[in-house]
């Protein structure tokens, strides 16, 4: 089996229909719907005029703001994309990966530097994978892309058996093959489009079920060191995406290979934390906040604080002090508040 073929470069095509006229592709949804009316084709392929675009709505162009200035505010906390950049974008077709790829396409116009895009899919060989519809959606948008077909799907069912998850096994091979096509085509950032509530759950499979309290951060660094992955839809909650995708009409693809599997423990996370919202509107974003705002000496890692040394860093104090007062310090003055929060015990 081959490792790695690319198909399908492109640059600007000279196709000009109107996008986004799909709903959802794939054998259970008949994948030659509209087809040639996405892209502006008669069933024979040639072009045709296509009806006039409607004008966007005013909370349509509020939401496209908002999901631009969350994006932009993510890459510019944490430097995710600097002068001379090559992204590429993984496309996977769902909404969240062409949320993405339009937010960066956007940025990219008005940005104060310099980046490439080039969108990129794998095609785990799925069985009813329809393969036209990413290479026809790109190709009307003008983006340039490429298609890697590998049969990571083989693979999986014949390693994990019958009513296990696929993720884990699934998710190695994907990032194997895009690691790959990244070295290979001088990429320098690898961007994914997981978004705030993908962080949030991700944390909370960690504390659960692997007892470690860690989870997707915005930027990393791949475990060989050769890669700087972005999450640029860091800061973004999943229903704005979700408003987003039903305004555009995505030409969704449902993943047949693990998106059947509904007793994921993420399924019942992303309930728990559906019900928390509902009850106690906000909670999502306060537990994400958290994770930007964290106090290790707090918590229990002998790794991230040192609490063996803090005998000798209340010995230096109580030098200091008695410094202070042989120097003739007043020693009724105020006291300085210990920053403890009310609630805290000592």
């Amino acid at each position: 089996m081959r490792d790695l073929h690319v198909t399908n470069a492109c640059s600007r095509s000279s196709v000009r229909g109107r996008i986004g006229q799909l709903t959802e592709y794939g054998s259970a949804h008949g994948e030659t719907v509209n087809r040639h009316k996405n892209l502006g084709l008669s069933p024979s392929g040639h072009p045709v005029t296509p009806a006039p675009a409607r004008q966007p709505s005013k909370s349509f162009k509020r939401l496209q703001a908002r999901l631009r200035g969350l994006v932009g505010k993510a890459i510019e906390d944490f430097r995710m994309i600097e002068d001379g950049d090559r992204v590429m974008v993984c496309l996977s077709g769902g909404k969240d990966s062409y949320t993405l790829l339009d937010m960066l396409m956007s940025l990219q116009r008005s940005a104060p530097v310099q980046f490439e895009l080039v969108a990129v899919n794998l095609d785990q060989k799925q069985p009813g994978f329809p393969q036209h519809v990413l290479p026809d959606y790109l190709t009307a948008l003008g983006v340039p892309f490429h298609v890697i077909e590998q049969d990571t799907y083989r693979v999986v069912k014949r390693v994990i058996p019958e009513g296990r998850t696929m993720c884990g096994l699934c998710s190695r091979l994907r990032r194997g093959a895009l690691y790959r096509y990244a070295s290979e085509n001088g990429i320098t950032k690898v961007a994914l489009g997981h978004h705030r509530d993908d962080i949030v759950e991700t944390l909370f499979l960690n504390m659960f079920f692997g007892g470690r309290l860690k989870t997707m951060p915005p930027k990393l660094l791949s475990e060989d060191g050769r890669h700087i992955v972005i999450r640029p839809m860091a800061y973004v909650p999943e229903r704005e995406i979700e408003r987003y995708a039903r305004a555009r009409q995505f030409p969704l693809i449902p993943c047949t290979l693990c998106g059947s599997q509904q007793h994921l423990q993420r399924v019942n996370v992303k309930k728990m934390l559906t019900d928390w919202e509902l009850e106690f509107p906000g909670r999502t974003e306060a537990i994400f906040s958290a994770l930007g705002n964290v106090t290790t000496s707090h918590l229990a890692d002998p790794k991230s604080f040192d609490f063996a040394g803090l005998e000798a860093r209340r010995a230096a104090a109580a030098a200091a002090e008695q410094v202070t007062s042989l120097a003739g310090a007043d020693a009724t003055a105020t006291p300085v508040s210990s920053g403890r929060e009310p609630w805290e015990e000592l």
